[in-house]
């Protein structure tokens, strides 16, 4: 599964991200390395709790691993 995150600079410093695939996952890093490893662990986190409800226009949600 490939997804597209955003990528942002934060004003007090460092980076965040959202992946507009997945409602409301968002993360921070300090540095761009440390926020790759920060988007992968809140897709995991997001995917492992997802419910059907969560589901807009018919998508549908899949487990992963990665």
């Amino acid at each position: 599964m490939k997804l597209k995150a955003i990528i942002h600079k934060a004003d007090e410093g460092g980076f965040w991200a959202e992946v507009p695939a997945l409602p409301g996952c968002v993360t921070q890093g300090e540095t761009l390395r440390e926020l790759r490893v920060n988007i992968k662990e809140a897709i995991e986190g997001w995917l492992s709790v997802a419910s059907p409800q969560q589901n807009l226009a018919g998508d549908q949600i899949i487990e992963i691993a990665v």
